[in-house]
């Protein structure tokens, strides 16, 4: 029985919200803002429907269909990126953060449009709660998104590399490509891993975020929040 004197313990939901609401004090007025994917970035989402009437965003980029959905259901306009100059600042989570501010992304298949918008925003914010603060990347099932055709040959590249990928069957990414899952690894050089797969003919991204990682990492923990 719960002792009514005790506290209620910090959910991770809590924790998700407060490192998203710590990204929206940096968004500023009449701002373009890209979007992410993911259970954090919904929680950035809902936090953002009513801040938009008060600071006058033009609209947001967004890195999924799934968050495209969710921002227009909240009356925010999508944008093209194809159709703006200038994108100030882009806010997603990960599924893994080093405190280098390496990442690993893709557990929502979206880490080809994820990897596409962090390119071209000036300052990448990334959110997470403290349970996704690692030492090393791997422990999170690395994603490589690869061309259909190319999935078996892609998968003896990665066997070779060291990694035990598993094909996610039934997901098809945004752009109508497979997934793959590369286990088993223990990812002490992410940047030359993230080199070394990006040449394999057929891979169309993997969701390494180590040669452009997060330019700020907030992560929401039972006490508050840190940054780095």
């Amino acid at each position: 029985m719960n002792d009514p004197r005790m506290p209620a313990a910090d959910s991770t939901h809590q924790r998700k919200e407060r490192a998203a609401r710590a990204a929206l004090e940096h968004v500023r007025e009449d701002m373009i803002l890209g979007v992410g994917t993911g259970s954090t970035v919904n929680v950035l989402i809902d936090l953002l429907a009513p801040l938009a009437g008060r600071v006058r965003l033009r609209g947001a980029i967004s890195s999924s269909e799934g968050s495209s959905a969710r921002l227009r259901s909240h009356g925010i306009p999508v944008l093209d990126l194809n159709e703006i100059r200038e994108l100030p600042l882009y806010i997603d989570g990960a599924d893994e953060a080093t405190r280098g501010r390496e990442l690993i992304k893709g557990g929502g298949a979206a880490l080809t449009r994820e990897k596409i918008v962090a390119a071209a925003a000036g300052r990448f914010i990334c959110i997470i709660d403290d349970s996704k603060l690692v030492r090393t990347l791997g422990h999170f099932p690395l994603p490589v998104e690869v061309i259909p055709m190319a999935r078996n040959y892609v998968a003896r590249c990665l066997t070779r590399l060291g990694g035990r990928p598993v094909w996610r069957q039934d997901v098809i990414t945004d752009n109508g490509n497979h997934i793959l899952d590369v286990h088993d690894l223990s990812i002490s050089d992410p940047r030359a891993l993230e080199s070394s797969i990006d040449e394999i003919a057929g891979v169309v991204t993997v969701g390494l975020f180590a040669l452009r990682p997060a330019d700020l990492l907030i992560i929401g923990t039972p006490g508050g929040i840190e940054q780095i």
